[in-house]
């Protein structure tokens, strides 16, 4: 391999993108993990308190204990550890020159899509059913929501997944250069959603 292909070949991979998922995918995954050994430290002992336990609003325990924790019977703490190895996965193959085919990401979106829908179910439920905001529980939502919201359009945009007209692929480049505005919208919501019914701003003010 000459020196201009090897160039063009490190060019055409999208590093930006693959250390993104691989960073948000180690973050989440390492805050699903820390959930779910803190979980097996109160099964082990009743008394012990989780280290996310900062105040009687910001508290994953309640969280924990809830049915909403264990949607499938068993802790959502193993959907996020065995989860969030699929981005991480993805970016480096990536790093390493994979070319993955449409249906792969079709595939990927799904499970992103998955991932989503379960954490805004969770924010639902963590604000108004359970009335409490567990710090490692948003550490997770933080990151799978760009993860989500990047995962959606990047494919058509950058045509890992045809799209039919050239214009179609315009408005997909356009949408994507975008995403980091939905990302922070997306945000907003939340924490508006949760200053109005949970007042976190003023309990932290309290201190």
């Amino acid at each position: 391999m000459t020196t201009s292909t090897a160039a063009q070949t490190t060019a055409s991979k999208p590093v930006g993108y693959a250390l993104f998922s691989i960073i948000l995918g180690a973050i989440g995954w390492f805050a699903s993990f820390e959930l779910i050994t803190e979980y097996i430290k109160v099964l082990k002992n009743p008394d012990y308190i989780p280290n996310c336990s900062v105040s009687l609003l910001v508290t994953c325990g309640p969280n924990m204990d809830s049915w909403q924790g264990s949607l499938l019977g068993f802790s959502n703490t193993i959907l996020g550890v065995a989860g969030f190895a699929a981005p991480i996965a993805v970016g480096v193959a990536l790093l390493a020159g994979a070319r993955f085919a449409p249906w792969f990401w079709r595939l990927y979106q799904l499970g992103l899509l998955a991932g989503f829908l379960l954490v805004s179910w969770l924010q639902y439920q963590s604000i108004f059913a359970i009335g409490t905001l567990c710090p490692w529980c948003m550490v997770v939502w933080t990151v799978m929501i760009p993860l989500w919201w990047s995962g959606l359009v990047r494919p058509y945009a950058t045509g890992d997944v045809p799209v039919r007209s050239r214009s179609l692929l315009r408005t997909a480049k356009s949408a994507y250069s975008w995403v980091w505005v939905v990302v922070v919208v997306n945000y907003l919501i939340i924490a508006t959603v949760a200053q109005l019914h949970l007042n976190w701003l003023g309990q932290f003010a309290r201190g």
